[in-house]
């Protein structure tokens, strides 16, 4: 009695091709795991099993092992941020304004801020950067009264900005490009009263400076006066006499000194 069922035999070629085609498949997915490309402004941070390993990436395309390592970018271009902030003076006034920051995160430092600070880099600002910059500004600005800051407003800025970056350079983390106050707000009636003092500084400065002026021409004029004897003046009623003058200055060196000589006009 013959049985029902064929005895099928697989095709080889067909089952040489089914292989074929997993293992290029398995290939190209090894290979896009394998692969990445860091843009430009970006370092790559590379972990593995979850623990920051070797350096960062730099932009390009780079390899790392599949399924096992990841890749975390982080963005090293200059960053802007603006804070808007509060703060006493030295004389307890109030003043508000803003302080727009420029800054970079090094990127040789990406992988240590990934594993002590931050996962990403839109985490550095407010873990890094803000607090060392609050800090700063009410360190400089609780060392000046209200009307030293309104009139040196340039020089505070770039006191504030060395305060930051010596802050920031403890960690070696970022780099402090600039940093730029602006919108300075106080009280109406101190600003009048910054106003006054700042013309009675200029009053005093232009007169400061006229006395000075004066004494530099009592001086010269002293200094003319010693030099002017006889024999100059003499000379010097000689170079513009016109011949018709019939009263002259006595001689220099003659008796009698200072008696004038008369002499004969010319025709």
């Amino acid at each position: 009695m013959s049985s029902p069922f064929r005895n099928v035999t697989p095709n080889g070629t067909g089952a040489a091709a089914t292989l074929l085609l997993a293992l290029s498949f398995t290939g190209f997915v090894l290979l896009t795991q394998a692969l990445f490309v860091v843009p430009a402004g970006q370092v790559g941070v590379v972990t593995t099993l979850g623990k920051v390993s070797g350096n960062s990436r730099r932009p390009g395309l780079n390899v790392k092992v599949p399924f096992i390592q990841r890749v975390f970018p982080f963005d090293v271009r200059t960053q802007v941020k603006p804070e808007k902030f509060a703060t006493l003076t030295k004389d307890l006034q109030v003043i508000e304004a803003t302080a727009t920051i420029k800054y970079a995160v090094r990127a040789s430092e990406a992988g240590r801020v990934f594993s002590t600070i931050a996962y990403s880099d839109r985490e550095v600002y407010p873990r890094i950067i803000q607090p060392s910059l609050l800090k700063a500004l009410k360190s400089v600005f609780s060392q000046y009264e209200l009307v030293t800051i309104a009139s040196k407003w340039s020089d505070i800025s770039e006191l504030v900005e060395r305060t930051v970056a010596d802050e920031l350079d403890k960690f070696d983390y970022v780099d402090v490009k600039g940093l730029d106050l602006t919108g300075l707000e106080i009280a109406e009636e101190y600003r009048a009263a910054i106003e006054q003092k700042q013309i009675a500084e200029q009053q005093l400065l232009r007169a400061q400076t006229e006395v000075k002026i004066a004494e530099q021409e009592a001086k010269r004029y002293e200094t003319l006066t010693r030099s002017l004897d006889d024999q100059v003046l003499f000379k010097l009623f000689l170079d513009k006499w016109n011949g018709k003058t019939q009263v002259v200055p006595a001689l220099p060196g003659t008796k009698g000194g200072g008696v004038p000589i008369i002499v004969g006009g010319r025709d």
